[in-house]
Order: C-alpha cells, then sequence, then structure tokens
C-alpha cells in the first residue's frame, strides 16, 4: 500500500498536464484536445501533481481568477493508487493556492460529503447533455467572432461569471480548433457560444446568451461547426430555459455534477448562463 508520507507534490508543467489529461479522458469527461494552453493561460502555478518515487499518481488544479475567487478541478488519483490518501494530501497543496478566495467546483454528487468537509456548500447542479443537435439554422445575426467584437465579448463573458477572466479569455477564442460565434441584435452583442473537438465528440462551452432565442440561434451556428457529429454541453438545472433548449434540440441528459463553493461569489448573471465552459475551470 502506498504511503500518503512519501508522496512528493511540485507543481506541474503543461508537458506534463498531458497525462493528467489522458486520466481524465479515461474517466468519461471528455476534455478539450487543447485545452492546456488556456488553462494554463489563466494561472500556470495552479496545476499540481503527486509523484511517488518520480511516478505521477495524483493531481489537482486550482486556478486563481485575481484577488477574490479560484476554481478547482481535475481531482485525480491513478486508480491503482486509489485509497491510500494520496488524494487527500494533494487537494490540500492545492486549496492553500487559493489563499483566501472563494472557490469553485463541479464535482460528482456522491462526493458533495467530502467536500462539505472541506468547507463547500451545494449552489446547483449541472448536467450533460450530448447527442447531435437538430435546430432550424440561424438567421443572419450569428456570425463568426470578428476582432471587432472582442472587447465588448470580454465584458459580456465577466457578467456571467464570478471573476473576470481575461487572459483565460484571450487564449481559449484564439485556441487552434476552437470555433466562436456571436450573436449582434441591433448593433448589440446578445450571446456567444464556442466549440471545440474533444476526445469523445465536440464540447460546447461557454453558451452564454441574453435569451433563450439567442441562445437557440447560436447552438443552432454550433451544430452547424459539428458537421452534423455528436456535441456534448453542460448545462446547469438551475436555468429552466437552458434545459428546454437542451431538450427541444434533441439532446440527451447522461451525468450530473454539483457546484459548490466555500462562500459567497461574486454576483453575476447566472440565467445567462446555457452551458458552462468547462466543468475542469468552471
Amino acid at each position: 500500500m502506498p504511503d500518503a508520507a512519501d508522496l512528493v507534490i511540485d507543481r506541474a508543467t503543461l508537458a506534463d498536464w498531458a497525462t493528467v489529461t489522458a486520466w481524465a479522458d479515461a474517466e468519461g469527461w471528455n476534455p478539450g484536445l487543447r485545452d492546456g494552453v488556456p488553462f494554463f493561460a489563466q494561472d500556470r502555478d495552479g496545476f499540481f501533481l503527486g509523484r511517488l518515487d518520480g511516478e505521477l499518481v495524483s493531481a489537482v488544479s486550482v486556478v486563481n481568477y485575481g484577488s477574490e475567487f479560484a476554481f478547482l478541478g481535475f481531482y485525480l488519483v491513478r486508480p491503482d493508487m486509489r485509497g491510500a490518501g494520496l488524494g487527500l494530501a494533494t487537494w490540500k497543496a492545492g486549496l492553500a493556492h487559493a489563499g483566501e478566495r472563494v472557490v469553485g467546483l463541479d464535482g460528482v454528487p456522491d462526493q458533495q460529503d467530502n467536500y462539505r468537509r472541506s468547507g463547500f456548500e451545494l449552489a446547483y447542479r449541472t448536467a450533460r447533455f450530448t447527442g447531435s443537435p437538430a435546430l432550424p439554422a440561424p438567421d443572419s445575426s450569428v456570425r463568426v467572432l470578428a476582432e471587432r467584437d472582442v472587447p465588448e465579448l470580454h465584458g459580456y463573458d465577466s457578467a456571467c461569471l464570478p471573476a473576470d477572466r481575461p487572459d483565460f479569455l484571450t487564449a481559449w477564442l484564439s485556441n487552434p480548433g476552437h470555433r466562436t460565434v456571436v450573436r449582434i441584435v441591433d448593433g448589440v452583442l446578445t450571446g456567444y457560444g464556442t466549440i471545440r473537438p474533444a476526445r469523445d465528440s465536440h464540447r460546447i462551452g461557454p453558451l452564454f446568451a441574453d435569451t433563450e432565442t439567442d441562445a437557440r440561434h447560436l447552438l443552432a451556428a454550433l451544430a452547424v461547426e459539428a458537421q452534423g457529429g455528436p456535441v456534448a454541453i453542460d448545462v446547469p438545472l438551475r436555468n429552466a430555459a437552458a434545459v428546454l433548449l437542451a431538450e427541444e434540440a434533441g439532446l440527451k441528459p447522461s451525468f450530473e455534477t454539483a457546484r459548490m463553493y466555500t462562500g459567497a461569489p461574486r454576483t453575476h448573471s447566472g440565467d445567462k448562463v446555457f452551458g458552462t465552459t468547462t466543468l475542469e475551470l468552471g
């Protein structure tokens, strides 16, 4: 049995994180093919690995967004090393990176009691919906993101989240394989969405929109980008309009996660979140 006292925890490099992404893939998380660069652009010191005799055995990310908010993800232990306290030791090292910030996570519901012991409380649930969307074609108000849209998009993104994330978003929008569309109505941005290739199907996220109509047009445009193939989108169940839209598009729920926080996050427009960006970074 491995001994947690022998665990050496240090910060991961982007190259190291390829191994952790493979672990996430094996767990069925369907990580994006090129997520690493924007993840590290936000906080390259927020990725932690545990090693025994030089071998990677555990991981967690605790990514700081400014001075008030952080998000925990990628909490993983190699299957043959579970049950020895390695995960908990790695978890504690990662959480220390957040300092006094409010921390969020998306975890499996049956681990809620464990998360509560670390100070997390349930805010809402999220369900992953999958399938090939079937929606009427979007109208001409939806188009591919242009450089002139970026300043307004940054402001729109910040209003939908507990924290600003300019470095992440810049890298996310320009990441190879990522395709972002916006809806412009009377010269005003009323929503945007991104689709990216992942290990199993494409993933859509974020999908932020003023109304269900805006979100429907954006989702239809993103479905075109998938060329009829399957997609996955993580829908906050507290947004009834988002759930109805996913069902209307013919998508089916698979697993659920629990969004939890260690305190009260910054006020934001949760009703505009029709699809979260990632379960790994919020």
